[in-house]
């Protein structure tokens, strides 16, 4: 994910997929930042740089513009002039625990399968762990959980993975899926902090059981 301070290896999908060469399977295409990423109405989020929706729960605030409280969470602020923008941010404003949605093209030579997307998925665990062991010191414990496939509404494949640990005193749950359907990559970072963890994870699984990516 390009606004990470902590890659969580996105950044190592991106180049191991930008590597990949042969026949080409679909249009080149780039994202287009003058076309605005959604409307949001309530609770419900509508794309319109890439054609998806979503639900959040009512104590959930929905941004399109990066929140600043992220900073404090690892996360860097993108700039007006990156090539490429995350699409929505949700976050639960009291206990800041947060979720982020992002498309990207895929490249015109790749092609991905549902092992493929569980490989790369998994593969991003070392990076993560790496950069929480660089930011808080080799004594901090993360717990790994396994590599799971996801269902998301209308995406043809989608992987999840998340790890839990303890830093400055506060347990945090930091959490990835990957996925693909024709022709866009998808990612989805969130991390569940502060002191209703049983409540934002619901909030969570509420969020991406109401994803859909919506076929014109």
């Amino acid at each position: 994910m390009k606004a990470l301070k902590h890659p969580i290896v996105f950044i190592f999908v991106f180049l191991l997929l930008a590597g990949c060469a042969g026949v080409p399977v679909r249009e080149a295409m780039k994202e287009n930042l003058a076309v605005p990423a959604g409307k949001i109405e309530g609770n419900q989020f509508v794309g319109v740089r890439y054609p998806f929706k979503v639900v959040a729960p009512s104590n959930w605030k929905m941004s399109t513009d990066f929140p600043d409280f992220l900073e404090e969470w690892g996360y860097e602020k993108p700039s007006p002039n990156d090539r490429e923008q995350t699409e929505l941010y949700l976050f639960n404003p009291t206990t800041q625990s947060s979720l982020q949605i992002d498309f990207t093209p895929a490249g015109r030579y790749v092609t991905f399968s549902q092992e493929k997307i569980e490989n790369l998925t998994t593969m991003a665990t070392s990076s993560l762990t790496g950069e929480i062991e660089k930011d808080y010191g080799k004594d901090v414990h993360v717990e790994i959980g396994p590599t799971q496939a996801i269902s998301l509404n209308g995406v043809q494949y989608a992987a999840r993975k998340e790890v839990v640990y303890t830093a400055k005193g506060l347990k945090r749950e930091q959490g990835w899926v990957y996925g693909f359907t024709e022709p866009y990559q998808i990612f989805i970072l969130y991390m569940i902090v502060g002191n209703e963890p049983e409540r934002d994870r619901e909030a969570v699984k509420v969020i991406l059981d109401s994803f859909e990516v919506v076929r014109k």
